[in-house]
């Protein structure tokens, strides 16, 4: 959406290994903002982005403003289905129909054939790919890992809201992540077990406040019973008044994704 970084920059280099031209979009989108979420205050800087997008070898940098893009209110937008009510859906309700319906948007324009997303937003990952799976979207969709700060924190947009403290309080997140993964590669198949491993980094952080933590399936990205090396581990919380989410694919560890 903007105010680009090095996680950003990441998926500009792997759509180059991947096409020709790449094409990078820089849009704060509406349709995917609540009343009372932080559509205003998000963060913009179109020269920066430009700087970090050149020198991520993007060839397009594509900023359109929202009344290009919804020259009137959108009366047909698209819905995510059952998927886009849970987890994030439930805390940010109609959040994932303005996702794809500006992603939609976005690929109808472009027509790439290969889109880059970044798995930190791992429930939007999947439903972009079931979307363009069951709309029949000739593109191809591929997500790449978290790329993540040096105390782990993946990168996000949203981490300049972060003050010291908060972002001491924000980095038990990939520390809690680690110890599922710790649980997991330690036996457990429990999906309980490797939450309450998790939960038990989370919750004794007191800037923390939990709003969910699961293993979900990666095929359904419903809640799982059982853990598997495809699993995802996902977490989200509150610290202060700002969220963070995150999520660690069991199997890979969070240790493989990339570091600044």
């Amino acid at each position: 959406m903007g105010f680009l970084h090095a996680g950003h920059a990441s998926l500009a280099g792997e759509a180059r290994r991947r096409a020709d031209l790449v094409v990078m979009s820089r849009f704060v989108n509406p349709l995917q903002f609540g009343p009372a979420e932080d559509f205003d205050q998000y963060p913009r800087d179109l020269e920066r982005d430009r700087t970090v997008a050149v020198e991520a070898g993007v060839d397009v940098l594509w900023s359109p403003t929202a009344v290009e893009l919804y020259p009137t209110p959108p009366a047909v937008t698209v819905e995510p289905g059952p998927v886009g009510t849970i987890l994030e859906g439930a805390v940010r309700p109609g959040h994932f129909a303005g996702v794809l319906t500006v992603v939609l948007k976005l690929l109808n324009v472009v027509a790439p054939d290969v889109a880059v997303f970044g798995r930190k937003d791992a429930q939007q990952a999947f439903l972009v790919r079931r979307m363009v799976r069951e709309l029949d979207v000739p593109v191809e969709v591929v997500v790449a890992p978290s790329v993540r700060e040096g105390d782990g924190l993946a990168m996000s947009s949203r981490n300049v809201y972060l003050d010291p403290a908060m972002r001491a309080g924000a980095a038990a997140l990939p520390r809690a992540l680690a110890a599922g993964v710790a649980s997991f590669r330690s036996g457990e198949r429990r999906a309980g077990n490797v939450v309450a491993a998790t939960y038990k980094v989370l919750g004794a952080e007191p800037a923390l406040t939990v709003e969910y933590i699961n293993v979900v399936d990666p095929d359904t990205f419903q809640p799982n019973h059982a853990a598997t090396a495809r699993s995802y581990l996902v977490v989200a919380a509150r610290v202060g008044s700002k969220r963070l989410i995150d999520n660690v694919i069991l199997g890979d560890g969070i240790e493989n994704d990339p570091v600044r």
